[in-house]
């Protein structure tokens, strides 16, 4: 594998909230053009893993590398998008409009107080447009459904033109229907549009129907590979079990 298809890497990364450790010695790369689902239970530490890889965290130990290079010295944050988790909840009754939501994605190319220019308006309407909410621009976020502000957030997070897609348990609130939609929608964005993709979810059918590599765990790495190794009761027992993973050996499957 060549320096330039690794997007993402750590290496013996350990995180810990005080006293109470969280990630324990965490080494993996994300490639580019990946689609990795992340699977583990409450209090796993997933969620904390996505925070360090976003720069949010820093880890106790560890080294963290986007884009080869080190992360205390990347500056080029937008080239990953954030979708947070409970986001389309926790904007119901914002008064905002969908182009204004979207439009405000572009900030971290832009910086806080720079004008929009032509390109990154263009950008903004080429992100409404993949993520199919073009058509209700004007309409205030507060009134959408919720697989609607899922799309509208993903729109968002598409406006900076990323190279890598981060989605924290992006189908809460989302109904059974609305969701096999949305997975299929991400799916495109990551063979049509080339994205490399994150997504956390404790879904494990999902995971093993939609990821292309999955990453299972529980303070420790379970298991990181090809979704198909994930459905056995081993893993499942080791990844579950209450306090078994912080034993556990690191598996991995290519």
């Amino acid at each position: 594998m060549s320096i330039e298809e690794t997007y993402i890497e750590l290496e013996n990364v350990n995180f810990s909230y005080g006293a109470a450790p969280v990630l324990n010695n965490l080494s993996f790369r994300v490639k580019k053009g990946e689609y990795l689902g992340i699977i583990g239970p409450n209090g796993g530490g997933k969620t904390t893993l996505i925070k360090i890889i976003l720069g949010l965290l820093h880890p106790t130990s560890g080294v963290v590398k986007l884009f080869n290079t080190d992360i205390h010295d990347f500056d080029e944050k937008y080239r990953i998008g954030y979708v947070p988790q409970r986001a389309t909840q926790d904007i119901k009754e914002f008064p905002a409009t969908v182009f204004e939501v979207v439009r405000s994605g572009r900030i971290p190319r832009l910086g806080f107080f720079s004008r929009y220019s032509k390109k990154d308006l263009e950008a903004v309407e080429r992100a409404m447009e993949i993520a199919g909410v073009s058509w209700f621009r004007n309409m205030l976020v507060g009134n959408l459904s919720g697989g609607e502000r899922q799309r509208v957030f993903i729109a968002r997070a598409l406006a900076s033109e990323p190279d890598v897609l981060v989605l924290d348990e992006p189908t809460v609130g989302v109904d059974i229907g609305t969701q096999k939609t949305f997975y299929e929608f991400l799916a495109s964005l990551n063979r049509d549009h080339k994205l490399t993709i994150i997504f956390i979810s404790h879904d494990i059918d999902v995971v093993s129907k939609e990821a292309t590599t999955v990453l299972c765990l529980n303070h420790n790495m379970v298991c990181h590979g090809l979704p198909q190794n994930l459905l056995n009761e081993h893993i499942l027992k080791q990844l579950y079990e209450e306090g078994g993973t912080k034993k556990a050996p690191h598996e991995h499957y290519a």
